[in-house]
């Protein structure tokens, strides 16, 4: 008694979220129409073959457990959607959200006749629901019904290829599969279509003959008055059940709305100081939206994308904790304990947030991403590099031979620092700012920054070379370096954010660089980073430098030429 009470508490911890559930019954569903599209493509061959996809087809679905899984994925499936339904505030939805919204519910509406027409006969009734028969029954006897169900079935692949586009755009390298899966999602219905069509007008002009119809009748089984009754009053009843349950959900978001409005109102305060009244109940994504306000949200706020998160400034020890997928997340993307999702965050006391994304970020912003990028604390080697009487040159020079020439310099310092393992954090005029040991620690960091000093200054030795008609003298470069702990995170505005570092030990690699002017070397490098490296640099002169901004010397190494740099 006691392990099956472990277990189900092991199983209800780990059980699959709603969204989850939906997720895999639309998949099956999606699946079911593929394989019905499928074999309505046979139709372009022959009848004969139609028929022959007919049975493979009715051997996978047409059993118990295909029925089981097919019926129930399509009565959760709807279940799940009118509880998302239930769940959101406010139908003030993105054009796909309501595209998608409207298709799924008119799936039941028209299965409905389908479903009777073929599956139900069937088992009440006896009909041997052949496709021969069913396409003379669809264009023959009703062609109303059969351009009816031509519509069901482009509706829900509509419906499902929607969902399954807006799921997997959040994940890394969709926009690489994203043209085969936009084709197959246009080739499969237009196949399975043109098949039906193709079947259907052969099966239209083999009805002119009598006897071939009277066997395929008598082969079928005859429709009796009940199994006509059924077909007829077997839609209505589902309609009536559908339409009942889409009333219910909305008189229930009514009857919530007047009760959350009883409970009193809470206060939710936004950067700059905008407050907000509101009844308890809806989350912090929806408060956003309810009046205006920017925010966030590339999944609609299923909790799938993370776009929509926020730092909580205060308020954080009266929230409800995060549940388990809100929580797996935030661990993917590295969100520190006190940002939380803004669509899974209902709070009930005064709270105050600060969104972190842009509104107008895309999937990609949802992607798992190192914890570094959220602003860290690291122990980094930090290089800075800048042209020498580069002003004086551009001065005599045309603006498209200044600009080209710099991108070439560009291009092959940035190749230098990236061979050496380190990020190019930005271009500066003339100058190169670069890290090292963002991910590795300062010892692989210090020599991976020497290497990239002696990378740069053999990449300009052949720079020079390449380019020395168009130069009047060799351009001349200096570096320097230094290591230290600095905070490290994406910072910026929109476009322009980018990685980078800020602290003493980054102004101080660029005081080096500077010094390499009245130190008459190419690499002004700290002993703290030849240390570091576990190098031996005695060969160099050292010298106690005077930094500004510090109040002890600094002791470093002048190297004339960094392409000599004795690496290991």
């Amino acid at each position: 008694m006691r392990t099956a009470r472990i277990l189900w508490r092991r199983w209800w911890r780990r059980r699959p979220t709603a969204r989850q559930i939906r997720i895999v019954t639309g998949i099956v569903l999606l699946v079911y129409l593929t394989t019905h599209f499928a074999n309505h493509a046979l139709g372009l061959v022959s009848l004969d073959a139609l028929e022959a996809g007919r049975r493979v087809f009715l051997l996978a679905w047409r059993n118990p457990v295909g029925t089981t899984v097919l019926y129930g994925s399509l009565l959760i499936h709807f279940v799940f959607a009118l509880q998302a339904l239930h769940a959101r505030r406010r139908l003030n939805l993105r054009t796909y959200e309501w595209v998608q919204l409207l298709l799924g519910l008119a799936v039941p509406f028209l299965l409905a006749g389908h479903i009777f027409g073929t599956r139900m006969v069937h088992e009440f009734h006896g009909i041997d629901d052949t496709y021969t028969f069913v396409l003379y029954v669809l264009w023959v006897a009703k062609p109303l019904a059969g351009i009816q169900q031509a519509v069901l079935f482009v509706i829900a692949w509509l419906h499902g290829c929607v969902g399954l586009h807006y799921y997997w755009r959040l994940k890394p390298g969709y926009d690489r599969i994203f043209p085969y899966f936009y084709a197959t999602a246009l080739l499969i219905p237009t196949f399975g279509l043109l098949g039906f069509m193709v079947a259907g007008r052969n099966v239209a002009a083999l009805a002119e003959n009598e006897a071939w119809l009277e066997r395929v009748l008598s082969r079928a089984g005859a429709p009796n008055e009940a199994a006509l009754a059924l077909v007829d009053s077997g839609p209505r009843i589902v309609w009536a059940i559908v339409a009942a349950a889409i009333v219910l959900v909305f008189v229930l978001r009514l009857a919530r709305r007047w009760r959350e409005r009883r409970r009193g109102l809470i206060r939710v305060t936004y950067p700059g100081g905008r407050k907000l009244e509101i009844a308890r109940g809806p989350t912090l994504l929806e408060i956003s939206r309810f009046n205006d306000i920017p925010h966030a949200s590339v999944c609609g706020g299923r909790g799938r994308c993370s776009t929509c998160r926020v730092r909580v400034v205060a308020g954080q020890d009266r929230l409800e904790p995060p549940r388990p997928a809100e929580i797996a997340v935030l661990e993917r993307v590295g969100a520190p304990p006190n940002v939380r999702l803004a669509c899974q965050t209902r709070p009930a006391h005064d709270v105050e947030i600060l969104p972190l994304l842009p509104p107008n970020v895309g999937p990609k912003a949802g992607h798992g991403r190192p914890g570094y990028l959220q602003g860290r604390e690291r122990e980094i080697a930090i290089l800075f590099a800048d042209l020498r009487a580069f002003t004086r040159f551009a001065e005599n020079k045309l603006p498209y031979d200044v600009v080209f020439l710099l991108n070439r310099y560009f291009r092959a310092m940035g190749i230098a620092v990236e061979d050496a393992g380190g990020h190019v954090d930005k271009f500066i005029g003339d100058g190169v700012m670069a890290l090292f040991g963002i991910e590795t620690g300062i010892e692989v960091a210090a020599r991976q920054a020497l290497a990239g000093a002696r990378n740069m200054a053999i990449r300009l030795e052949e720079l020079n070379e390449l380019l020395a008609g168009d130069l009047d003298e060799p351009l001349r470069i200096g570096i320097g370096i230094h290591a230290g702990a600095v905070i490290v995170g994406e910072m910026g505005y929109a476009h322009a954010t980018t990685l980078t570092a800020i602290g003493d030990a980054v102004n101080t690699a660029s005081r080096l660089e500077a010094m390499t002017k009245e130190l008459n070397g190419q690499l002004v490098v700290s002993q703290k980073v030849v240390d570091y490296a576990g190098l031996d640099l005695s060969a160099f002169p050292d010298h106690e430098a005077t930094i500004r901004g510090r109040r002890d010397p600094l002791r470093v190494r002048v190297i004339v030429d960094a392409a000599k740099i004795p690496l290991p």
